[in-house]
Parts: structure tokens; sequence; C-alpha cells
């Protein structure tokens, strides 16, 4: 329960237990309906990058119904798309700490399905790349405040798995994005200006959907308490312990564990900078090479996939959605069945020994594709590999900036990572690996791989020495807020 008195300027210092009660729920259906939610978008955001890069081609051709090249929806539409999500997850980001989760992981949502639902008529190239760019700010403002509510509502205990599973539920969007494509992309069936534009619309169908269930997600009830709304934090508590303990068939233990903080209605940017980079340097490091190289190494595998394919195995064009979709379920296989050592073995072995793994694999993979031992099926086997191990690591690079800082400054510490590591990947990414994938000499390839190898084992290194023990540990151990007077601590210590 949470007691509370006025200081003097009007703002209440509270003690509670929320977060206590929080994190010691039993895994239940109610746990399940947050996970479905809010954590499927990530579905959606591998299932419009997919489409859009398969659809290329398509819009290029006479009697698409949109005068548009190939090389603007794979150069200028993606860059648009790149730009929105960074400059969405750093807008939404700062919102979603300001005005609460719940209120801005609906209005991300509404603005992916409006914008995606209004691409999809697409009647000129500035309307097609106006669109995109929303698009990617709906969806870059999803992955600051979706993280933001996932980690605040989900138990420590299973937060890691948790987390990575639905992070690396981006592949499973983007093999549906690739069978996606295939059919609807068959003249047999659907007119070359129509079956694109019906892609676009069973996106905002599975985006609706989404939303009929995140509805029911309450606001986070840390936000809450913080935020000055202390008797809605504990009645949506007590409600949802309610509903667990219904649903599970016993009552809950008790907790003695309480926080006391001082209430603030907002918290200025200056004071979120300053938090994350001068009271907490070493997890701004450890952020930074994280995101910076898991998108490096994704971009030396992925920018260049199919040129490699076709140039150096004559795969056909047509064909090589189908090894994509292997590398894909490679992708989100690392997550599903490692997530869980997160939570027992431990963030930094299992972090710094993803990253490492991955890049050493890559560097070999490098080795045998410049020897020329590899066929275009045993290079798509090297790179499943890698990246069974490179998607939970990066899936954890977003679990990590999203607990080991502040409650107060999660959201904007998510969006600025994101931004950082999406444009390192988007923008420098592309503009290197094209120059290096694209030119048919299998030297230049190798060079890529290595690259991206290079800055995925640098992060790995890194991660060993810097990464932070938060497995089944309370977010305000792992970072106590701004606002606390101290960290968690037993009733009878708190007095």
């Amino acid at each position: 329960m949470a007691s509370a008195h006025l200081r003097p300027e009007g703002t209440a210092t509270i003690t509670t237990s929320v977060p206590a009660r929080l994190d010691r729920l039993p895994w239940s259906r109610w746990h399940w309906m947050v996970v479905v939610g809010l954590g499927t978008v990530w579905i959606l955001d591998g299932l419009e990058v997919t489409v859009v890069g398969n659809i290329a081609s398509r819009l290029s051709e006479k009697g698409s119904g949109l005068a548009i090249t190939s090389a603007q929806v794979t150069g200028v539409a993606a860059a648009l798309y790149v730009a929105g999500a960074c400059a969405g997850a750093l807008f939404f980001g700062w919102l979603t700490d300001r005005y609460g989760r719940k209120r801005l992981f609906l209005v991300t949502l509404a603005l992916y399905l409006g914008a995606t639902a209004l691409t999809g008529i697409s009647f000129h190239a500035w309307w097609f790349f106006l669109f995109r760019f929303l698009t990617g700010c709906g969806i870059g403002g999803e992955y600051a405040a979706i993280n933001s509510a996932i980690d605040e509502l989900i138990p420590a205990t299973y937060r890691g798995r948790v987390d990575l599973i639905i992070n690396g539920s981006f592949w499973v969007g983007a093999v549906g994005g690739s069978l996606l494509s295939i059919l609807m992309l068959n003249k047999a069936l659907f007119p070359a200006d129509l079956g694109w534009r019906l892609t676009f619309a069973l996106g905002v169908v599975l985006g609706l959907v989404i939303l009929l269930v995140r509805r029911n997600v309450p606001e986070s009830p840390r936000w809450l308490f913080i935020h000055g709304r202390k008797a809605e934090a504990e009645e949506l508590v007590a409600s949802i312990e309610a509903e667990v303990a219904a649903q599970v068939g016993h009552d809950l233990e008790p907790v003695d564990r309480e926080i006391t903080i001082h209430q603030r209605k907002s918290i200025g940017f200056g004071k979120i900078a300053g938090t994350v980079f001068r009271r907490y340097p070493r997890r701004a490091v450890l952020g930074l090479s994280l995101f910076i190289g898991q998108a490096f190494l994704y971009n030396a595998i992925t920018f260049g996939f199919g040129a490699i394919l076709t140039t150096f195995y004559r795969v056909p064009s047509g064909s090589t959605g189908y090894y994509f979709v292997v590398i894909a379920i490679g992708n989100f296989l690392g997550p599903l069945l490692l997530g869980h050592l997160f939570d027992t073995v431990g963030r930094r072995p299992m972090i710094s020994g993803t990253y490492v793994l991955s890049g050493l694999l890559l560097f070999a993979t490098a080795w045998l594709f410049g020897r020329g031992s590899l066929t275009a099926v045993t290079l798509t086997a090297c790179w499943c590999v890698v990246l069974f191990f490179a998607s939970a690591g990066a899936s954890s690079a977003y679990l990590t900036v999203s607990e080991i800082f502040p409650m107060e400054t999660r959201a904007m510490a998510i969006a600025f990572f994101y931004a950082v590591g999406t444009a390192a990947g988007g923008i420098t990414g592309p503009l290197l690996f094209s120059q290096l994938t694209t030119t048919g000499v299998a030297s230049d390839t190798v060079l890529a791989f290595q690259i991206g190898a290079a800055l995925m084992t640098a992060a790995g290194v890194v991660s060993a020495f810097l990464a932070v023990p938060a497995e089944r540990r309370s977010l305000e151990d792992i970072a106590t807020p701004l606002t606390a007077t101290s960290g968690l601590a037993t009733r009878s210590a708190a007095g």
C-alpha cells in the first residue's frame, strides 16, 4: 500500500510497494494479454519493411498505378522510413515519459494504421514518400512506448525472455511479408495496380486487431505513482492482483519491499540527458556499442542479400525471397530458444556471448565465401547460424537500454539509442555496404562481412566489461528512480 504527505511546495512524498507487487506476480493470462496487445507490433514492422522491399520491382512496372522507380522505393522511400522512425522514436519517446505509456502506445499505433492505409492508396511518388515517412514515425514511436510499458508490467523473473521474444518477433513479420508478397504480386490472382495495395490493406487489418486487444492494456502503475496519481496506481495494481489470483487459483504472496519517492508531474529534457550521460556514462557507452554493433552486422548481411545471391550464385531474382524466409526463421528462433537463458544464466554472459559468437561466425563465413567454398544454400545456412545468435544479441540491446536507466528516462533512453542504431544501420550502413556488395568482386563482399563482424565482436567485448547484471531484479534495483529518496527497501527498514 502507499502512504503520502504533502511537501511545502505542494508535491507529495509517497511510500509504495507497487513495484514489488508487480514483480512478484506469477505468469498468467493477464500477462499474455499484455504481450499480445503490445508485443505483436514488431510483427507489423517486419511485415512493413519486407513487403516494401519485395514490391519495389512491381511498383516500378508500367501499369502499377504509381509513377515511381525501383531505386526510389529502395532508396528515397527507405531512407524516409528510417528518418521517420528516428524522428518518431525521439518525439514520441519524450511524450511517453511525459504523458504516459498507454496514451502514446495508442497514438503511435493509430498513426501507423492511418499512414499505412494512405500509403496503399498512393497516386503519386510524393504521396508515397510522405506516408512512408509517417509510417516510420509511428513505428519508431512504438519502440519507445511499447518497450517502456512491457518492462514496467512484466515481472522481473520473466522480463528478459519476454523482451527478447517480442523484439525477435520482427522476423515473424518478415517471413509473413515475404510469403504475402509472393501471393499478392501474382498477376494471375491480382491486377498489377491492385496486389501491392492490398498488402498494405492487410497490414492495416492486422493493426486493427492489435488495437482492439491493446485497448485493454492498462497504464503503467509505475508511471502513475511517480506522476502524482498514486490512488490510480494502487487501484490498478489491486485489480491486476485480483485478476491474476483468480486465474492462477491461489492467493498471492505478501510483499515487504517499498520505495519512497517525491512525485513530479514532469521532468525536463536536460535532466533526462544529464542522467543518461553524466550519471550513467558506462551504461551509455554500453547502449551505443550494442546498437551500433548489431546495426552494422545486420546491414552487412541483409543490405546486399539479394545482390550477393544473384551476382555470385546466379539465383533468379524472383527466388531470393525463399532464401530470405530461411534466414528470417533463424532470426526468430534465436530469441525464442535462447531468451530464457538471459534470465537464468544472466545478462552479461549471454549478451557478450551472443555478440562475440555471431561476430566470429560471420568472420568464418567471410573466409569461406572468399575462398569460394560456399554455394547459395550453404551461404544461407551460414547466415542462418550467424543470425540465430545475432538476433538474440540484437534483441537484448533493446532490453538493456530499457532497464538500465531510471524510470523517468526510460522511454527517451530507448528512443535515443534506437535512433542512433537505426541511423547508423539505415543511413551509414547502406552507403558503405552498397559500395561493397554490388561490385561483383568477392573481396569487396568479404570486407563488408568483416566490417559488420568486427563491430559486432567489439560490442560483445564492451558488454563483457560493462553489461549490468539485471536478471531477475526489479527495475528500481537496477536504476533508482530520479524521484526516489532511496532504493527499494524492506518495510521494517523503511520504517
